[in-house]
This record gives C-alpha cells, sequence and structure tokens, in this order.
C-alpha cells in the first residue's frame, strides 16, 4: 500500500467513524456540508480523494479536524466487549454455545472464549497447529477433558492446560456445564 492509498483508507475509515460517532446518516451529512451524498459514500468507501475545499466541509460539518481523522486513534485503556454484544460461534460441537471473548486481531494466537453446555454437550475438536495448547477452567457443573489417548474429569474452578495439537474433546457430564477455554497458538 502506498502512503497515498494508505492515507485515503484512513481518511475513509476516520470519515466513517466521525459520521457514525455522531449518528448521522450519509444524507445528513450531505446536508451540513454541502457535499453530494454519492461523494461523501465515495470518500467513506475510499474510491475518492475529496479536494480540500470539499475535506473542509465535511471536517466542518462533522466537527473534527483534518488530523484527527488520519491520525489512529489512540486505544482506550479499558477496551469493553459488552456480554450482549460478544459474537456466538454456530456450527462447533453439539448442545453448545460458544462465545468469543476474545478481539479479532488476535485470532489464530490467543483466543478466548465462554463455553455453555446443555446436558450432554460436547466440543471435539481435530488437532490444531503444532505446538498449540489449550487452557480450560471449569466454571460450573462438571467436563470430562480428552487429549490424545489422556482423560481428566474436572469441576468448579479446576483448571487443565494441554496440548492441543492432537485430537481432543471438552464434553459437560452428568448436567449442563460452563468453562472459559483460551487457544494459544505457538
Amino acid at each position: 500500500m502506498t502512503r497515498g492509498e494508505d492515507i485515503t483508507s484512513r481518511l475513509a475509515e476516520g470519515l466513517r467513524a466521525a459520521r457514525k460517532a455522531r449518528g448521522l446518516s450519509l444524507d445528513a451529512v450531505a446536508g451540513l456540508s454541502g457535499v453530494s451524498r454519492s461523494m461523501v459514500s465515495q470518500i467513506e468507501r475510499g474510491e475518492s480523494s475529496p479536494t480540500v475545499a470539499t475535506l473542509w466541509n465535511l471536517t466542518r460539518a462533522l466537527g473534527v479536524d483534518f488530523a484527527g481523522l488520519v491520525e489512529p486513534a489512540p486505544r482506550p485503556v479499558i477496551e469493553v466487549t459488552r456480554a450482549t454484544e460478544a459474537p456466538v460461534m454456530t456450527g462447533h460441537g453439539r448442545g453448545l454455545r460458544i462465545r468469543i471473548l476474545s478481539p479479532a486481531e488476535t485470532v489464530g494466537r490467543h483466543e478466548v472464549y465462554d463455553l455453555v453446555f446443555d446436558p450432554g454437550g460436547a466440543l471435539e475438536s481435530a488437532a490444531h497447529s503444532p505446538g498449540c495448547r489449550e487452557h480450560l477452567t471449569v466454571i460450573e457443573g462438571r467436563i470430562a477433558l480428552r487429549a490424545g489417548e489422556e482423560e481428566q474429569h474436572l469441576g468448579p474452578g479446576d483448571a487443565a492446560r494441554y496440548a492441543a495439537d492432537r485430537d481432543h474433546a471438552i464434553l459437560a457430564e452428568g448436567g449442563a456445564a460452563r468453562a472459559i477455554l483460551i487457544v494459544q497458538d505457538s
């Protein structure tokens, strides 16, 4: 990506974020700035580079400065994902709900999941990449954990660490269960 493409991309993201943060539609920004709706949309998609005059009108309408649009926003000290906003994975295991607790940018390196098992629920996994490890902590209920040929039975508060580069399974025993799973890939 060239420097010009990088600035265009950051400008597009910054304008879109500023508009959404103020709860404005494309039509509203067009009305406030005098820039056509289609041009605002093209700029936000990174398909058009605005002139200085267009950029001036947009930043005034949104109440932001140009530098604030192209500089990366500082990361907050505390990042929060509300329980109702955490993505849920489907199609994995049976009798199981998997909420993703880790940020998207850590996928493949460090993943954190909230596992909620119905009675008899299970998560059976094929071997992950070489060196991958999982850390499982039981919150409620009882869980049978298998990794390769080994099996352990866990209760509330128990934590297990195991090689996930072999077939492995997490199974609810005798009722519903809940656990936190951390996957660390090497």
